[in-house]
């Protein structure tokens, strides 16, 4: 189960628990199942890290296709601008579109990787806020779940 149910689920509990009289919108829910879910949760999370690690892994592989993509159209137009100064007639003009070629190579091969970088920073972005707020919603309900344990006591009494 993926930790965004697990929530929805710790929510849920919390949602349908029964209130206790007089205790201001605290409610009573079974530790047993809160503790449950927690560390299914617990068990899920490294999953979600593993994926961002996968992410960054793309992200490494993606650059490395970029690069390769733009060594090959530099080589292909370094062998161009061979090929064309063999021929004496044309010297200058294999020059000029030789440096035009390789200069389009380079914009394209630095255009991919700011794409790439900027796609892997995205869901990099999204996955952080992701786990992020799943952390913070996970912070929420053990203080919840301890001050509805503090509370017990004193009711008891």
């Amino acid at each position: 189960m993926k930790v965004d149910d697990l929530i929805v689920q710790l929510q849920d509990i919390i949602n349908e628990a029964k209130a206790v009289p007089f205790s201001s919108g605290k409610v009573m829910v079974s530790s047993d199942e809160i503790y449950d879910i927690l560390d299914q949760i617990q068990d899920n999370m490294p999953t979600e890290i593993r994926q961002a690690k996968n992410i960054v892994a793309d992200r490494k592989q993606i650059l490395t296709d970029a690069n390769r993509e733009s060594e090959n159209i530099i080589r292909a137009a370094e062998e161009r601008k061979k090929a064309m100064l063999n021929q004496n007639e044309i010297v200058r003009e294999a020059q000029a579109q030789a440096k035009a070629i390789l200069e389009d190579a380079k914009q394209k091969s630095s255009e991919i990787k700011k794409a790439a970088n900027a796609y892997v920073d995205n869901i990099i972005k999204r996955t952080e806020d992701s786990i992020s707020a799943q952390l913070d919603e996970i912070r929420k309900t053990r203080t919840n779940i301890a001050n509805s344990q503090k509370s017990k006591p004193q009711q008891e009494q």
